[in-house]
């Protein structure tokens, strides 16, 4: 019997438009979910680039005026993964029109504009207000979730969260990351929001200080490229050569407490030369600790603290039986292992489970859960420029 469809209007096609449209493209595939997504609409600047985007991965149609396209009576859902400052606007036309939403992360580029969406999600009835953690998706974190609530560390006492990347040399142009008007913030927004969430996801916990916050910008002013699109990291400097200001952090560290009487730290850069995407977290408890690296996303190492001495050890825990760990079922043999954009088609998976009224395999972050991250973002920029601690009571 045919499931009924879920019309997509995706507005940015770039490095998160490729991957989510893969997801839309396999998740029935390879999940029994109950609907159908189909990719109805793709939506784009640039005419020729979006042209050849739809043709190449199958979008039936394409616009390049997104508040026309995400008003549309036959679309369901509106999937925003344009740049940070422009999420508010869309996402608020999506929803105020009766649209289902996915928004990549972080919410939005300032507090104000997540709180706008925020409420504007609470008002909305009958929709659903999806943001793009989609680590949370990993097998490996999902099931460190599920030990966490099984009691399998117990009380937690410290989290140290990292995630590295090394590609924001000088010889980068100027492009919208590095712009605090397009992206909200640099290193802090982009990369530590995945560490704050997950971070809350696994523990189940708020931070309630934080203290001990730096930023760094250790490269000033970039070349300006030729056209300052928002395509990425890769885009040619060319031009004539002149320069801009960089106005977002290329590293942020702070310390925080936890709602469960923890500490945690948080390191997000963009200049540790030699990683690629080293995304970490360690959970020490009571009973024992969890550690993950997403550069080996197949793995989820335990140790169990409650055996006796002469067992203990770090167990390295291959994530990937069926029957046995999150998202297993729907795809290879053990030990044959998936990547990146399989997390996407867990989620959409996951998604379409959600506005099906059918409970995920792990929850998803909606505006409310993701507004909070947003908080903290905001407290930490508040910490680092005030040079004090900021109670997150402090940040409504």
């Amino acid at each position: 019997m045919a499931k009924r469809a879920v019309n997509v209007c995706m507005i940015g096609y770039r490095f998160m438009g490729r991957a989510h449209t893969n997801a839309y493209m396999k998740v029935g595939r390879f999940f029994d979910a109950p609907l159908q997504p189909v990719m109805h609409t793709v939506v784009g600047r640039n005419r020729q680039t979006l042209e050849e985007f739809a043709q190449q991965w199958g979008w039936q149609n394409t616009s390049t005026d997104w508040k026309k396209a995400v008003t549309d009576p036959a679309i369901d859902l509106v999937d925003v993964g344009t740049p940070n400052n422009q999420h508010r606007a869309m996402t608020v036309a999506a929803l105020s029109a009766g649209k289902h939403v996915l928004c990549e992360k972080p919410l939005a580029a300032t507090l104000s504009d997540a709180r706008i969406m925020r409420d504007a999600a609470r008002k909305a009835r009958g929709c659903k207000a999806f943001v793009g953690y989609s680590y949370r998706r990993v097998p490996a974190i999902a099931l460190a979730y599920q030990l966490v609530r099984e009691g399998k560390i117990g009380r937690i006492y410290h989290v140290r969260t990292r995630y590295l990347q090394g590609w924001a040399g000088p010889e980068v142009p100027l492009v919208w990351r590095f712009d605090k008007n397009a992206a909200g913030s640099g290193s802090h927004g982009d990369l530590g929001a995945h560490l704050i969430d997950m971070a809350r996801f696994i523990t189940g916990q708020e931070l309630t200080t934080i203290n001990g916050a730096i930023q760094e910008t250790f490269i000033k002013q970039r070349v300006i490229p030729g056209a300052l699109a928002g395509t990425g990291i890769v885009a040619a400097a060319g031009g004539s050569g002149k320069k801009g200001k960089v106005s977002v952090d290329d590293a942020t560290l702070f310390l925080a407490q936890l709602s469960g009487g923890g500490v945690a730290s948080f390191e997000a850069t963009r200049f540790a030369m030699g990683n690629e995407n080293n995304h970490g977290i360690e959970i020490n408890g009571e009973k024992g600790s969890l550690r993950f690296n997403f550069e080996e996303m197949s793995f989820l190492h335990f140790f169990d603290r409650t055996v006796p001495s002469r067992m203990q050890g770090w167990n390295k825990i291959q994530v990937s039986r069926a029957g046995d760990h999150p998202y297993a079922d729907a795809w290879w043999p053990a030990g044959h292992h998936i990547g990146y954009e399989h997390t996407f088609i867990n989620q959409t998976y996951d998604i379409l489970m959600a506005i099906a009224g059918k409970k995920p395999v792990v929850p998803l972050a909606d505006f409310d859960d993701a507004y909070e991250t947003q908080r903290v973002l905001e407290a930490v920029e508040v910490s680092a420029k005030e040079k004090r601690p900021v109670k997150m009571k402090e940040i409504k």
